[in-house]
């Protein structure tokens, strides 16, 4: 199931406002940890999934990437990028990932930053991954943590009654499957799977892990947005990098 979430006017309007603002969760926390995985990118050629308004894509041709391709099922999103990135060899397309076909073995470089909670078939996505990335490729990519997406829309944190947390409620873990949750608007659909089919599903593709992070805030972090404290009792993103083995001959 496709849920084109970032296409309703109201999430959209309320998204930018969250992304407008300096510190947020993804300036300050997944975004610099996802930057530490980076490869090499002079040369190479990239695909983004979920590119959003298009700026990590742009970053990668700002690195020297010869070719890069950033695909977002969202029309909003799409326009925002195609508005503000022009660029010699950057290209975007509006198109889940599912629906896009790639020639095998040609992307150097697989990119997604929190898109990959969104898809339904995480078995087939991963498959197709593989199938495009050459030999050697990297696919990075960060999504909600399983910690996170684990519970059915019931109260995450639980409190005492002056209303100090206790302890996050982790709950139906080992059930995976579609998960709804209110997020700037109601109901919207992301897909829960626990650590080990996310890692497992790598491996049993040929996609050997090189590094995982569940990101924690850095001083300045925590100055600038306090509530990031709560990262130190559970972790809100889960970041892999896995490379594509070369095969024998």
């Amino acid at each position: 199931m496709k849920q084109n979430i970032y296409d309703n006017n109201t999430f959209f309007s309320k998204y930018q406002e969250i992304r407008a603002r300096e510190n947020n969760y993804n300036n300050l926390l997944e975004q610099p940890n996802f930057f530490t995985l980076l490869p090499t990118l002079k040369n190479k050629t990239v695909l983004d999934i979920g590119c959003g308004v298009g700026d990590f894509a742009a970053y990668c041709i700002s690195q020297g990437a010869k070719n890069v391709t950033g695909i977002d099922i969202s029309s909003n999103m799409i326009t925002k990028a195609k508005k503000h990135h022009i660029h010699q060899g950057l290209y975007f397309e509006q198109v889940a990932f599912e629906d896009m076909e790639v020639p095998n073995g040609t992307i150097d470089f697989i990119s997604s930053s929190l898109a990959f909670h969104y898809i339904a078939d995480f078995q087939l996505l991963i498959k197709n991954i593989s199938t495009a990335l050459c030999e050697g490729g990297i696919l990075l990519f960060s999504l909600e943590h399983p910690i996170v997406t684990a519970n059915k829309g019931k109260e995450s944190w639980v409190t005492n009654e002056e209303g100090n947390l206790l302890h996050f409620a982790i709950d139906n873990y080992q059930n995976e499957g579609l998960r709804t949750q209110n997020w700037l608007v109601d109901n919207v659909i992301m897909y829960h799977r626990t650590l080990s089919t996310i890692l497992n599903t790598l491996i049993e593709n040929g996609l050997q892990i090189e590094k995982v992070i569940e990101p924690i805030p850095t001083e300045e972090a925590l100055y600038s947005l306090p509530s990031l404290s709560k990262e130190f009792r559970r972790p809100t993103f889960l970041i892999i990098r896995a490379k594509k083995g070369y095969i024998n001959s």
